[in-house]
């Protein structure tokens, strides 16, 4: 069976993609797997994003914006856009997603943005939760 793989996407891949993504691959602990991107990538990830990640024992300071590629699109069994207008600046705007509506963490301050990860850790954990229940049901299935 091939592992469902997941793509996190926002304008930037500096904050709430990237948050989405290092949750998701925790959680999923190797059953399913998460990428992110962004369709305009910045040079860096926000440093406050890196902060509360690292106070969540989780250190991405390693990791870097991307650009979101057809290839990434294709390969993604679930694409997830982060509420950031990704229609509005996205050259393949057709992309079917799922749209989370999260507030962009730019220029808030770390309690705002330890909020904003807060909630989607939590829209993460039920996803992950998800897939869990739907792979044993389908297992119990088999059987």
């Amino acid at each position: 069976m091939k592992k469902k793989t997941f793509l996190f996407v926002c304008v930037h891949n500096s904050g709430r993609s990237q948050i989405a993504e290092a949750f998701f691959n925790q959680l999923a602990k190797g059953k399913f797997t998460a990428y992110s991107a962004g369709t305009k990538p910045a040079s860096e990830i926000n440093p406050l994003i890196v902060q509360v990640m690292c106070e969540s024992g989780l250190d991405i300071s390693k990791d870097k914006p991307k650009m979101l590629t057809p290839e990434m699109v294709d390969k993604a069994d679930r694409v997830i856009t982060m509420g950031c207008n990704v229609a509005e600046t996205c050259p393949a705007s057709f992309i079917p997603a799922e749209d989370w509506q999260i507030e962009d963490p730019e220029g808030k301050t770390i309690d705002e943005v330890r909020k904003i990860k807060g909630i989607i850790w939590m829209r993460v954990k039920r996803l992950v939760t998800e897939l869990f229940s739907e792979q044993l049901n389908t297992k119990q299935g088999e059987t």
